[in-house]
């Protein structure tokens, strides 16, 4: 789908009031069709019934498949599939598989220990032998372990030995990552696809329906640690995980008693669900960032002064008010709260000025044409700007961001397609401008992410066609500082958190809130800031 840039009107237009903005997006041909969740062909049917001792998880997360490249993180969060190691809300490493690790000297060799007497839930223990063919079995595939340079992989007893050919602080974070979980021996068929889930976690899997669910039950023996003054006859045992695409519907099943949480809500399910007798509201800032990925080998986009005139248009405030409802989510820097070494409170934020943005266009030699669209040297201010409706806020976002830079002589034309189609376009060179939102939570140390994205070669959601050597070497350096050690690193941290917003590789436009309806029926339900887990071991019925 394609929205084509409209010409410059002479009188601007307050995008900052809710009204004027809310107009405008309401004009997109897919604004009716997402104004409650994402269309994009996800399929759920009806919801069936189930006992009142079943808890019903809803989302828009579909399983595409048993390998946990592709669906571990639903498995993760329903608790089923375990890591080497996990983390808590401060993102520190906390004890899992393993109970206690260490690094040489020289940062080359890691070694965990590995809790002993454990089992999967096929009855088999699991040994480190079996941890050790996962994880061989990761670092063969596409993923985090990839960001680490192993030369070994080996088991001494019950430690499990990593050799690396480079010191790499970040490797225990790379070992939380659902990529690297583990599964039995029996998961697998003889060519090594995964076939079923045998993990160690809370619960194991009863049933799977893909794309749409899959059903669990608590392992026996596993209630400790369900919270003080729990009640371990009111325990969840029996739960099920459904996708459900819409928001909306999401948010009925809710209302009508049929979920017992409803992740991923948008405004208009929020403001539903605020008096509901049913469900109360949970909410959580999390390290995401909607951001503008621009292709800085660009011709137009090469000057840095056009970036910044770019992050100058931006009516940040407005948007979040307008689309999501809670204007402390416009972006003033690249890493959100939620990311506390990473956030810089003295940081000069980003800001609108559109006086400014259009004096530094002026600079950088694109005057306004008659129709007012700059040009420079007879060439037209006219880029494409590529997102996608897997988060459905992201369409509305662009139309806002074309509107906002019409109001500066640029005109754009908005490309609705599949988030495939970024990286893609990354890739091949053709993309110009882009709309996503990136996790730096994916792992709880984002140093690996950001070597992804803002490395030497640019990323699929980071920097393209940038010009810099600084930034990369501070992150190699960064990844070179262990992670208990990482207070080391607050200087190189504050000169890359600097420089990204000096130069602006991609845009920061609004960070994220997670908001999770939760069914009166339970208590002991809290979010996990890097979305790691639903919880539901922790979670009694009322």
């Amino acid at each position: 789908m394609v929205l084509a840039s409209q010409p410059p009107s002479r009188k601007r237009r307050d995008l900052l009031l809710f009204t004027p903005l809310a107009a405008t997006l309401s004009a997109s041909p897919w604004h009716a069709a997402l104004a409650h969740g994402d269309e994009a062909g996800h399929a759920h049917g009806d919801i069936a019934h189930a006992g009142k001792d079943m808890l019903t998880v809803v989302g828009p997360w579909e399983l595409t498949g048993l390998d946990p490249t592709r669906s571990g993180y639903m498995f993760a969060r329903m608790e089923v599939l375990e890591t080497l190691l996990e983390v808590d809300d401060a993102g520190q490493l906390q004890p899992s598989v393993a109970s206690a690790w260490s690094v040489s000297a020289d940062g080359l060799q890691w070694r965990f220990v590995l809790r002993s007497g454990l089992r999967y839930h096929d009855g088999s223990a699991l040994t480190p032998a079996s941890i050790l063919a996962c994880l061989q079995r990761a670092q063969a595939r596409p993923g985090v372990l990839r960001l680490a340079d192993i030369a070994a992989l080996r088991v001494e007893g019950q430690t499990l030995v990593v050799v690396l050919r480079r010191p790499f602080g970040p490797l225990p974070y790379l070992l939380t990552h659902y990529t690297t979980q583990i599964l039995a021996p029996a998961s697998f068929d003889a060519q090594g696809n995964v076939v079923a889930i045998i993990g160690s976690g809370p619960f194991r899997i009863r049933s799977i329906a893909l794309p749409q669910q899959f059903e669990v039950e608590r392992v026996a023996g596993s209630v400790s640690g369900s919270g003080a003054g729990s009640d371990v006859g009111k325990v969840v045992q029996r739960a099920r995980y459904i996708s459900v695409s819409r928001a909306e519907t999401r948010t009925l099943l809710v209302q009508s008693g049929q979920a017992d949480l409803a992740f991923s809500l948008d405004p208009p399910s929020i403001r539903a669900l605020q008096d509901s007798p049913r469900a109360s509201l949970l909410s959580a800032m999390l390290p995401r960032t909607t951001l503008l990925k621009l292709n800085a080998g660009h011709p137009l986009l090469a000057d840095v002064r056009v970036r910044r005139a770019i992050s100058l248009c931006i009516e940040r405030e407005g948007i979040a008010r307008a689309l999501l409802r809670d204007p402390d989510l416009g972006a003033t820097q690249l890493f959100p709260p939620s990311l506390a070494r990473w956030h810089d409170a003295a940081l000069a934020p980003l800001r609108t000025n559109l006086q400014q943005a259009r004096s530094l266009l002026d600079q950088a030699g694109w005057r306004p044409g008659s129709d007012g669209v700059r040009r420079r040297d007879g060439q037209r201010m006219a880029l494409n700007l590529t997102t996608f409706v897997d988060r459905p806020e992201l369409p509305l976002i662009a139309t806002a961001l074309q509107e906002e830079m019409r109001q500066i002589g640029m005109a754009v034309r908005v490309v609705i397609g599949n988030s495939s189609d970024i990286p893609a376009g990354h890739r091949s060179g053709q993309l110009q401008m882009a709309l996503a939102a990136r996790n730096y939570g994916n792992l709880p140390d984002p140093v690996a992410s950001l070597l992804q994205d803002f490395g030497p070669q640019g990323g699929d959601w980071g920097a393209m066609g940038w010009d810099n050597q600084e930034v990369p070497a501070l992150l190699a350096r960064l990844a070179a500082t262990p992670a208990d050690a990482a207070a080391k690193g607050n200087a190189e941290r504050a000169r890359i958190v600097a420089l990204l917003q000096e130069q602006l590789p991609v845009i920061p436009v609004v960070w994220y809130r997670q908001t999770c309806a939760v069914s009166r029926r339970v208590r002991g339900a809290s979010i996990d800031p890097f979305e790691r887990s639903y919880r539901i071991s922790s979670l009694q019925w009322t």
